[in-house]
């Protein structure tokens, strides 16, 4: 009867953690974690293909956050090497340096 409004209010959720999630990985662990976004994204859509249809729907939710999250894990990165975002001081400035880096 509320599945709806349920898939909707879960959706909001994973969007509102997923931006701060994704700015505490990228200071603490830097944008090499990204595989594990993607690992876990990849996770999640498997077993959405083997769940009941409604768990199946929140399970997609979450692999498409973590998926956005990885764009954002890079996006974030940028934002960081440009003065855009808190940068990790205990990270060298060579980390930070978008000098001989596609663009």
């Amino acid at each position: 009867m509320f599945k709806g409004l349920i898939v909707g209010l879960v959706a909001f959720f994973v969007v509102g953690v997923f931006h701060p999630l994704v700015v505490f990985v990228e200071y603490h662990f830097g944008k090499r974690a990204w595989w594990v976004m993607v690992l876990l994204a990849l996770i999640c859509l498997a077993v959405s293909l083997v769940s009941s249809e409604f768990l199946s729907l929140l399970l997609g939710i979450m692999a498409a956050g973590l998926l956005w999250g990885t764009l954002e894990l890079f996006w974030q990165h940028k934002r960081a090497c440009l003065g855009r975002a808190k940068r990790n001081p205990a990270r060298s400035p060579e980390y930070y340096s978008l000098k001989d880096r596609p663009r």
